[in-house]
């Protein structure tokens, strides 16, 4: 069973015991529960049911494992030839890491 729920603006495929990184969640604390109740689709052993835009009745149980999780560092480097114009910037996206604990149909 799984399921495709919206997450800060994004989708996700979650099953019961997979963890996921999402975008940083501001009032996270570890080892708290969020619900999720905007799922888009719920696939029960080859049962489809899509929401319009959401499924009635279903929610999606997150336990947060760490509240802020840094990611890869990106190098933004920007230059005009000839010009004497170099930018180099780094950024590093913050994510949370959530572990689903229950898929409610």
């Amino acid at each position: 069973m799984y399921a495709i729920v919206e997450i800060n603006g994004q989708q996700f495929k979650v099953e019961q015991g997979k963890k996921l990184f999402v975008h940083h969640i501001k009032n996270a604390e570890e080892g708290k529960t969020v619900e999720i109740d905007r799922v888009l689709l719920i696939d029960n052993e080859g049962t489809v049911t899509v929401g319009a835009p959401v499924v009635e009745g279903a929610k999606v149980v997150l336990e947060v494992v760490k509240p802020l999780v840094k990611g890869d560092k990106v190098i933004v480097f920007k230059m005009k030839r000839r010009k004497d114009y170099r930018k180099k910037n780094g950024h590093r996206q913050q994510f949370t890491e959530l572990e689903v604990k229950q898929v409610i149909a």
